[in-house]
């Protein structure tokens, strides 16, 4: 007897998944198929998860198992060590092939690595797909002379000269396939789950800011092809009013959510099944306009989000230490000021004393999203723009309770927002000052009022600076501040004075200093960085 092992991580799905077509192509020899995902601690973000993370990844490997146990098979969820999994699988049934989607990030080398030499040792064929990703990263860096492209604008035209990406692969033909039913006697053997588990049996519980939740997302395939198909109505509008990404050019921080991200995340969606739907969506509208004498604006940007996602996974793929910062050869080594515990932990519970900030951590423990714009809000209130803390303190928190968060684009867009790398040297000039948001964004308050429940009975005049209130207003509002919303924890104007001032002092001495800074990632032009900001 022998089996071929497909080995999901981060790919949970079905369709374009060219690992799960090689396990399937020896069903003529009459080779058993066995889908396995394995809680080893680490994979799809599970070192250190909040419980919305848990959750939605639960979700889709429940998803995954409703789908093989329509094909008279299963999901089977082990929990340990791979190597020693694969090896018992082995001397139960022999494995022909274990297949596996590309998981190019750095922090998976060990784990490949080290299974795949159990597979050189055991002769196991290891068969890696890249599909992930829209390009090969390291193909990328071979292609720009065997370094990273430093700027957004190479990145492009590496690719260019690469060509466009992939199609889609087929979809699965199921017939004539065995699922192999592995009985309870050899299960026994290996530690996992009889069904896929729930995070209450990981230790995992749901935050006290859960009641707060107004969108509960659901993780899985099925859900993620239903919500493409929503998501490209809201696209095609758009394209034929002659505009693209429709929340990102008017932020509206109030609607329900239609982000794809939490999706391409964990794999559920392909991301290259969504840059062709909305790539071939653009052509279609455009023809159409054509056709009646009207121009719409080029198809360039259209699935810019996506490319800068591929940008910051080959800036990742040879750095090891791309989520830190001295160690990291990209990033700026930014005398951050001591860490303030009890601020820190403030701005991680939405205690900050301003309201915007506040409303937006509350979210993300609540429900494990947040708009681009008040993560780049947030974020510019942790480092440069007001605490001067490390951009570490926040990746991490991120990688924690964010859906959508990602080794790589996480730390690439927090080295970003700190002026790290990504951005142009040291500049600070650019700071999403919280109220200007908050007036901009929530001009009524009440995307706060949703969030900051304690601010519910303010009046809008004083809802975006509610230390302004008379004492007289506070006790009308039922809003005491410092009793019932806590006091400012800075004052972010001289803050941010202070630390514009700083950056500048720092990129002096380093012009004047002789001592060459890191290669520095940057933006190729204003408009990238206006772009990025949602400063236009």
């Amino acid at each position: 007897m022998s089996v071929n092992v497909l080995w999901f991580r981060h790919g949970l799905r079905l369709h374009d998944n060219p690992a799960l077509l090689e396990a399937l192509a020896d069903r003529e020899k009459g080779i058993a198929l066995v889908p396995i995902f394995i809680f080893d601690g680490e994979s799809a973000g599970t070192k250190c998860t909040g419980y919305n993370r848990l959750r939605f990844l639960l979700d889709s490997l429940r998803d995954l198992d409703d789908q093989f146990r329509c094909q008279r098979g299963r999901l089977y969820t082990f929990q340990g060590n791979p190597t020693t999994i694969f090896k018992e699988l082995h001397e139960c049934f022999g494995i022909n092939k274990l297949c596996v989607e590309q998981d190019c990030e750095p922090i998976w080398n060990r784990r490949d690595n080290d299974v795949k030499e159990l597979c050189n040792e055991l002769g196991i064929k290891w068969v890696e797909k890249i599909s992930h990703t829209l390009w090969n990263p390291r193909q990328v860096i071979q292609t720009n002379g065997g370094i990273p492209p430093l700027t957004y604008q190479m990145f492009l035209h590496t690719v260019q000269v690469i060509g466009l990406p992939p199609r889609p692969a087929e979809n699965p033909n199921w017939k004539g396939v065995d699922i192999l039913n592995i009985n309870e006697t050899i299960l026994e053997k290996l530690p996992g789950f009889t069904e896929i588990p729930q995070p209450e049996q990981f230790n995992v519980f749901a935050e006290d800011l859960n009641r707060l939740a107004l969108v509960k997302w659901k993780g899985g395939e099925t859900e993620a092809l239903i919500l493409l198909e929503e998501r490209l109505k809201v696209e095609g509008e758009a394209f034929k009013r002659g505009y693209y990404l429709p929340n990102q050019a008017n932020p509206n921080i109030l609607e329900t959510p239609k982000s794809m991200s939490p999706h391409l995340r964990f794999g559920c969606l392909s991301v290259r099944k969504f840059y062709w739907a909305v790539h071939d969506l653009f052509e279609d509208v455009q023809q159409h306009v054509k056709m009646f004498g009207f121009q719409i604006m080029s198809g360039a940007h259209i699935t810019g989000q996506l490319i800068w996602r591929e940008y910051f996974y080959t800036m990742s793929v040879n750095n090891p230490y791309y989520d830190r910062m001295e160690e990291n050869e990209i990033c700026l080594n930014i005398p951050w000021a001591p860490v303030n515990d009890e601020q820190l932990e403030n701005w991680k519970l939405g205690k900050t004393g301003f309201p915007l900030v506040d409303a937006a951590m509350r979210q993300l423990l609540a429900e494990g999203w947040i708009h681009h714009t008040l993560r780049n809000t947030v974020a510019t209130f942790l480092t440069r723009g007001g605490l001067w803390f490390n951009w570490e303190h926040g990746l991490q928190h991120f990688l924690k309770y964010l859906l959508d968060a990602d080794w790589s684009v996480c730390a690439g867009n927090w080295m970003w927002v700190s002026s790290s790398a990504f951005e142009r040297l040291l500049d600070s000039s650019l700071v999403t000052c919280p109220l200007a948001m908050a007036k901009r964004l929530d001009p009524f308050g009440q995307y706060i009022k949703q969030y900051v429940p304690e601010l519910a009975h303010v009046p809008k005049e004083y809802i975006h600076e509610p230390w302004r209130m008379p004492l007289s207003e506070q006790k009308r509002s039922k809003c005491i501040i410092g009793e019932h919303y806590p006091k400012r924890i800075i004052d972010f104007v001289k803050a941010a004075e202070s630390n514009m001032t700083a950056m500048r002092n720092l990129r002096q001495d380093l012009m004047e200093g002789g001592a060459a800074p890191p290669p520095h990632c940057r933006p190729s032009d204003e408009a990238e960085v206006r772009q990025f900001f949602w400063l236009v």
